[in-house]
């Protein structure tokens, strides 16, 4: 078998939602780095919560940073989406072998995909023709302990690297917040059907002017086994295939036979 090359080495490109600071980002690049050429672009602040917002009328600023030792690293001003786009026209030049997004502090299983500037930025890529995954940890804490979620980002994209993937793969994985000895392994689930049953408080500011604040509590309909939110509740992995294309089939089959025109 021939040698692999610095040449032949795949490029990973690295971006979340946190900002390059984070420390999941920074967990992410030791668990992959030996694995292909890693470059890291990625938001200079927080943009949680962005799904996949675009910056349009102001310009977008990008600015190498040493942060990761032995890895070419960019700040972008902009959105996780807006990072994806860069990357790929200003940084790389070409299209990477795959993208990961990640690791963002808190959970993205259900339908906080939606909302995710995490996986939006995977979904991006994979628009792009890159297969992509999304990593995801459940815990919000900056002191989160990331061991069990390097381990089995690892895992995964090491499987990803050796798969001749379809372009538009994307994986959303969440990984539970428990200690590394006591997850028991990766299951291939859907995406639960679970949702925030909202509330906003309404408050005064110090000059007595009205201001509301999003509250919510989790409500997980969804009890099969086969969901997201059952194995990380059971200590499992998560792995969901996503996809961007949002069409119901079954209901257009079924209103192309129904509705007259």
């Amino acid at each position: 078998m021939p040698k692999t090359t610095k040449k032949d080495r795949p490029v990973i490109l690295i971006t979340n939602d946190d900002g390059v600071m984070a420390p999941g980002i920074l967990s992410l690049v030791e668990a992959v780095k030996d694995l292909g050429k890693v470059v890291v672009v990625a938001p200079d602040k927080p943009q949680s919560g962005m799904g996949h917002a675009i910056t349009i009328g102001l310009p977008l600023r990008l600015h190498p940073v040493e942060i990761f030792e032995g890895v070419e690293a960019w700040q972008c001003s902009g959105t996780p989406v807006d990072c994806v786009k860069l990357a790929v026209d200003k940084v790389l030049r070409r299209k990477p072998d795959i993208c990961l997004s990640g690791i963002n502090h808190g959970a993205n299983h259900s339908i906080n995909v939606i909302y995710s500037g995490t996986m939006s930025a995977a979904v991006e890529a994979a628009i792009e023709s890159i297969p992509s995954a999304g990593f995801s940890l459940l815990d919000h804490s900056v002191e989160a302990d990331f061991t069990g979620a390097r381990k089995f980002a690892r895992i995964i994209v090491q499987q990803m690297l050796k798969t001749k993937l379809d372009k538009h793969t994307v994986l959303n994985v969440n990984i539970p917040a428990v200690p590394v000895e006591l997850i028991k392994g990766i299951r291939i689930c859907k995406q639960a059907y679970a949702k925030y049953e909202e509330d906003f408080i309404e408050r005064n500011d110090p000059n007595g002017k009205k201001y509301f604040w999003l509250t919510g509590e989790f409500v997980n309909f969804d009890k099969g086994k086969d969901a997201d939110v059952w194995a990380l509740e059971h200590n499992y992995v998560s792995v969901v295939p996503v996809q961007f294309d949002l069409t119901n089939y079954a209901l257009k089959a079924k209103l192309e036979k129904s509705w007259k025109f």
